[in-house]
């Protein structure tokens, strides 16, 4: 039988093997956040397309070529998340956020949506982890986030990341820099993509973004953006790799780092990986000074960054990076007749109301076919009922990986029995890898149970 349809290009599934070592990479991502004072925000995954205009820029390559954008059934223009920013912003901006104490800090996961060439680690559906920090001008607050973004991968294991780091200046600067672009690139006009053609005029600083490698090699002599910072462009710069030089962070200037969203101003930083091939920026950000102004706020300097969990993904399983995956089964309750199966789905409820997982047959299968389907979703113990156990009142709860058995009452007694095991099994695994601090809160835990 032929499938219906298979998944759009450029999205993917996650499937059931590889949801755990992502809820741990997602968890562990906002666990930092969490330590730097940012909390969680989420915002609709579609947006009133004026805003992303507004603030990504419609000289842009995600405006021009990327969004996807409809019109709706009220014939208004909405259009699928492209990044996480615009959104943030916007909601702490219709929820006076910056009327309390500043800055506000906020984290996100969020699902994003570009419609692009599909390589690894670059999807049209992808998704992003972010934070933002709004209302906050110094130094410090750049090299806070580049902080931030540094411990949740290094949390993480990755290896082999160069922070690079630039300045882009002020809109005042700024301006100076396009008139000495322009006129570089206006002498090498004929040479260049059409699309860079067009941005000549609009934004020549895209042209520096460009992904086409005749462009790319013209742009290489092109004019430095430092050497065009105005007095206090140049003195918040050397701020933010004071205080980077004080955390100890090493990084590179990379001159040519201009980010692809117009709202950037200042700072613009990215973590680049050499183990995901060409496109290896794992995580990119910077300040956005006048973004909440361009969405009809007050001024509130602002900065933040996204790191793309696909990509982030690629380069850990590149690295060999051991990831935890979803706990096991811890017992797996095989069944025998009508009553014992009735108990045996009694005794699975109780374990699970007791935070263990807990299995047992739901499809009618034979005393055989249900110890293969344990052995085969990697249950640690089993436990068979039958009449002889249930007249009893006692059953053998074996460990699938030793073969030994032990003797356990159906009856009160049993959680406190498999609580044991359970941790007697975990301390064994953790003292093999030298965990002390593990052990001692094991240890704790089964007192804490006992008491």
């Amino acid at each position: 039988m032929a499938l219906l349809t298979k998944a759009p290009r450029g999205t993917q599934d996650l499937l059931p093997k590889d949801s755990g070592k992502l809820q741990f990479v997602e968890g562990s991502l906002l666990d930092t956040a969490k330590r730097y004072g940012f909390q969680e925000i989420r915002t609709p995954v579609f947006e009133h397309t004026e805003l992303f205009l507004r603030s990504v820029g419609e000289t842009t390559d995600v405006v021009q070529k990327e969004m996807y954008t409809f019109q709706d059934k009220g014939n208004r223009s909405i259009t699928l998340r492209p990044e996480g920013t615009a959104g943030a912003a916007r909601a702490v901006l219709e929820h006076s956020l910056h009327n309390d104490a500043l800055p506000v800090k906020v984290s996100y996961l969020t699902g994003c949506y570009r419609y692009e060439k599909p390589q690894a680690g670059r999807l049209r559906e992808f998704h992003q982890f972010g934070i933002e920090i709004f209302g906050a001008e110094k130094p410090a607050a750049d090299a806070e986030i580049i902080c931030v973004a540094n411990e949740a991968l290094a949390h993480l294991g990755v290896k082999n990341l160069q922070l690079q780091l630039n300045s882009i200046g002020c809109p005042a600067c700024r301006a100076e820099y396009h008139k000495a672009l322009r006129a570089y690139f206006e002498a090498r006009r004929e040479d260049l993509c059409d699309t860079c053609k067009g941005r000549l005029e609009r934004n020549p600083m895209r042209i520096l973004d460009c992904k086409s490698p005749v462009c790319q090699d013209i742009a290489k002599d092109a004019p430095n953006m430092l050497d065009y910072l105005c007095d206090d462009c140049k003195e918040h710069f050397e701020g933010v790799k004071g205080f980077l030089d004080a955390a100890g962070l090493s990084y590179v200037i990379n001159p040519r780092i201009v980010r692809g969203l117009d709202y950037y101003t200042r700072t613009v930083f990215e973590f680049v990986s050499q183990d995901i091939g060409s496109q290896g920026t794992v995580c990119g950000g910077g300040r956005y000074d006048g973004l909440m102004e361009e969405l009809g706020g007050p001024r509130l300097p602002s900065l933040g960054f996204g790191m793309g969990i696909e990509r982030l993904m690629l380069v850990l399983k590149n690295q060999g990076a051991e990831l935890p995956e979803d706990p096991p089964c811890n017992v797996y309750i095989a069944s025998m007749g009508d009553a014992a199966a009735k108990e045996a789905f009694r005794i699975a409820e109780l374990l699970r109301e007791e935070g263990f997982s807990a299995q047992c047959d739901l499809v009618g299968r034979s005393l055989k076919a249900q110890m293969k389907y344990a052995d085969k979703i990697g249950a640690q113990h089993t436990m068979v009922l039958g009449d002889n156990e249930l007249a009893a009142g006692k059953a053998n709860l074996k460990d699938m990986a030793t073969g030994e058995q032990v003797e356990v009452d159906l009856g009160e007694g049993l959680i406190d029995v498999i609580y044991r095991t359970q941790l007697e099994k975990e301390l064994a695994n953790i003292s093999q890898a030298g965990g002390e601090a593990d052990i001692a809160a094991l240890l704790s835990g089964i007192q804490n149970r006992e008491e």
